[in-house]
Formats: C-alpha cells, structure tokens, sequence
C-alpha cells in the first residue's frame, strides 16, 4: 500500500477508534493496540499532530493536513512509517464498521477546505475509500505526487 492511502487509512482508523473504545467488537483489541503503537511512535516525531488526533472528532480536526503530516513524518522516519503501515494493515484486516464513512468524511472535508491540495490527493483518498471497502487494492504501479 501506498505511504499516502496507507496514512488516510491511519488517521481515520485514529478517529474511527475512538468509538471502539467502548465496545467489544471482534479485532478491536488489535486495532486499538496498533493504534496505540502508531500515536506513541508519531508523537515523538510530530506531537501536535497527535494532539490534534486525539481531540477529533470533539474539536474539527483539519483532515487533510492531519494526512499530510502524517505522510511526512512516515516518509522521514522509518518507525513511523512501519507503525502507519501496521495500523493500515489492522484496519483493513479488522475494519472499524465507521471506517469508510470517516474516510469519505475526510474527502468531503479536503474537496471544500480553504487550502488548495492536488487532484491527486483526493485520488489517493478515494484510493483509501476503495481498500477501505474492498479490502484489498493492487497499488504497485500507483504514485503519489505533491
């Protein structure tokens, strides 16, 4: 996967989490566990991002820029990158049921934010819509610019 869908997936398996803290769903031990791991790992390379994180979906959280951040420190650090590649992995293997519906929600806020972002970004979320739903997505031959 991607370093871009994979830290779409990342961020919205964060905001999607938060309403698997209360439940018992099945894989939710797992998914909660590598969200864990990937908000430690990422707090030491980008804490305000963390913060930000954590307070979604209470405070509106700037998705497309939270993504980005992500994408950035994953991409300068391979600890995160690896911690953004096993929540990815987590999530499509034990989808939060809101996953897809934070993903378009996400979409939805970087198509009408202030900020002008490249049709490529909402290409790569689409993407994260897509793996998010189907659960699988060949990306070999897929590229990413900004």
């Amino acid at each position: 996967m991607e370093p871009f869908t994979a830290g779409a997936i990342a961020v919205g398996t964060i905001v999607a989490t938060k309403a698997l803290e209360k439940t018992t769903e099945k894989g939710t031990e797992i998914l909660l566990d590598k969200a864990g791991k990937f908000l430690v790992t990422l707090k030491k390379h980008s804490p305000h991002t963390v913060i930000a994180l954590e307070k979604a979906p209470q405070k509106p959280l700037d998705y497309g820029k939270a993504v980005l951040e992500v994408e950035s420190a994953a991409k300068a650090n391979r600890e995160v990158a690896q911690a953004v590649q096993e929540l990815a992995t987590a999530a499509q293997a034990n989808r939060p049921s809101n996953l897809v519906e934070i993903l378009r929600e996400i979409k939805a806020s970087v198509e009408k934010s202030q900020q002008s972002y490249p049709s490529t970004f909402i290409q790569n979320i689409e993407k994260a819509i897509n793996a998010a739903q189907n659960q699988t997505i060949d990306q070999r031959y897929s590229t990413f610019n900004v």
